[in-house]
Order: C-alpha cells, then sequence, then structure tokens
C-alpha cells in the first residue's frame, strides 16, 4: 500500500507590523510628512527639499554662512595643513590643507532632545 499523503500544514498569518519611525530618515521620508501636513503631492515636496538641499550647497561653497532658525547655524571651516602620524607605521606624514563643513546646534534644538 503506498503511503498517505499529508495534508499541507497552514502557517499562521504573521501580522502586519505597525508602521514606525525609521531609524535613518531620508528626504524622502521628510517629503512624504511634510506633503501629508500640507496637502501637497508627495513629488512636489521631494522636489522642493532637494531644491532645497541644492541651495544651501551652492551658499556654502560661496562661503556663506547658513542660520536656519530652530536648526542651527552651517559654515565652511579651513583647516591648516598640519603634520600627523601614520598610525600603522608610526612615519610622520604631512596632511594637506582642506575645508569642512561645520555645523553648530541652535540652542532650541539641543534643548528639545
Amino acid at each position: 500500500m503506498p503511503p498517505a499523503k499529508k495534508a499541507p500544514v497552514k502557517k499562521a498569518a504573521a501580522a502586519a507590523p505597525a508602521k514606525k519611525t525609521p531609524s535613518v530618515l531620508t528626504l524622502k521620508h521628510l517629503a512624504a510628512d511634510l506633503a501629508n501636513s500640507h496637502d501637497m503631492p508627495k513629488k512636489q515636496m521631494e522636489g522642493v527639499l532637494s531644491d532645497f538641499v541644492t541651495l544651501i550647497g551652492k551658499n556654502l561653497k560661496k562661503g556663506a554662512k547658513l542660520r536656519i532658525t530652530g536648526l542651527g547655524i552651517l559654515q565652511v571651516r579651513h583647516r591648516p595643513a598640519r603634520m600627523g602620524r601614520n598610525p600603522a607605521t608610526g612615519e610622520a606624514i604631512k596632511i594637506k590643507a582642506s575645508k569642512k563643513i561645520a555645523f553648530r546646534p541652535a540652542k532650541d534644538l539641543k534643548q528639545s532632545i
């Protein structure tokens, strides 16, 4: 007599996970939240935020200091050339001058965190 076929076992349907805030927010996440709160299409809000970031970059490149109320200050700082050490060999190396973007948070932002 051939072995009897077993009926397939049904797995319990996994409950849909509740929506939670992602650990890393992107411009798309911010645009979606802003679009919902301002009754605008998401694509249009993504365009606005993208243009905002581009404008910040252009102004920083020109050397402007940006003060965004409630967020903080963005500015370019110049780092002079200096001597450093190669951690693997201990050999002295020359590090050339560079620019970096510095961010100083606003008092309100620091207190809210």
